[in-house]
């Protein structure tokens, strides 16, 4: 929670501070209401001390910081921003503070994920995924050892390169990535920041999947058995969430897929920046009908047919979807 609430607050901040207060309206996980209590003053402490932590880097990723570090009531004010509750009409922004925690608190795999929706439509997508290698020979390793690996290289080594960022913005036909700390480099973008390309792949028995690690809320027995009958036999890549949506965009893995158990709903900000990230990268994303995701019906993902198929084309993605049909009838979900 703790984190959650700092990312809310830092993001907050530093959209207000260049779009202007009044044009910041944020869908976000976690409320004002529990941290502005007495009982939370503690946290409310604890998350003014990191969020000031945060901003002190502004600069180094040509933002401007505040001039003075921000208090308890600057922070609750930044996250009261996020009481956003989405829709059809007007503009949001759409926030996972901590995507996949499981691997934020084991030290894996994790993502902060915001998207610009206008209008039900997602227009910007920006992934941070911090232990998540721009290199994808890295990825077989666990990064506790990569940064083992990286104090026995020079500074200069792309080893060093341990987390990245992905983004894109609507109609534009390409995604960009750039690592996320780079030895003596400032972040402004363009430096340092590199187009990515979903894999041409479009044989499934050469494609790579990604597998969630997290059991709960989605069916591994279902997209196992699929992924067996479409001729999937590479190695899947293991990876937290969002970050399937990052391995795809950039050509680490070519399919994703997540089929819901009985009575659970997506949430729009588990999913936005990643589809746009995907689209614009070359990939294509639908509900397991073949249906574009629909961003316009406030925090869930209303009407999803079955469950989400991320791939890197079309070709590949057809096969999939049919292979789901042919598949459903025989499953318990």
């Amino acid at each position: 929670m703790q984190s959650d609430w700092s990312v809310q607050a830092t993001v907050s901040w530093i959209l207000s501070e260049s779009f202007g207060c009044r044009n910041v309206s944020i869908l976000a996980e976690e409320d004002v209401q529990s941290l502005s209590t007495a009982d939370g003053t503690g946290l409310l402490d604890a998350v003014v001390k990191t969020v000031n932590g945060c901003l002190i880097e502004a600069p180094y990723f040509g933002l401007k910081g505040p001039e003075t570090p921000l208090d308890s009531s600057d922070v609750l004010e930044a996250i009261s921003r996020c009481n956003s509750t989405g829709g059809p009409t007007g503009r949001f922004w759409a926030l996972d503070p901590v995507d996949g925690r499981l691997g934020f608190v084991r030290g894996d795999q994790y993502a902060v994920a915001l998207a610009l929706i206008e209008d039900g439509e997602v227009v910007l997508g920006v992934l941070g995924c911090p232990n998540y290698p721009m290199k994808k020979e890295w990825l077989s390793y666990h990064h506790r050892y990569h940064r083992i690996i990286s104090k026995l290289t020079p500074p200069t080594s792309e080893s060093w390169d341990k987390g990245c960022v992905i983004y894109a913005r609507r109609g534009s036909g390409e995604a960009w990535m750039q690592p996320l700390h780079h030895k003596n480099k400032l972040l402004a973008w363009p430096n340092s920041a590199m187009p990515v390309r979903v894999s041409s792949i479009d044989n499934p028995a050469l494609a790579t999947f990604c597998e969630t690690i997290e059991k709960s809320n989605s069916s591994h027995s279902f997209t196992a058995g699929l992924a067996h009958s479409v001729g999937l036999r590479k190695q899947p890549l293991r990876v937290y969430n969002m970050v399937k949506y990052a391995a795809i965009a950039r050509g680490d893995a070519e399919i994703f897929m997540k089929f819901a158990s009985t009575g659970y709903k997506e949430k729009i900000w588990d999913h936005a920046a990643g589809v746009i990230i995907i689209e614009e990268a070359g990939g294509v994303v639908t509900d397991a009908g073949g249906s574009p995701l629909n961003f316009s019906n406030g925090i869930f993902l209303e009407g999803l047919d079955r469950g989400i198929i991320a791939s890197a084309g079309a070709k590949l993605h057809e096969k999939i979807i049919r292979a789901v049909d042919a598949s459903w009838n025989s499953s318990s979900l």
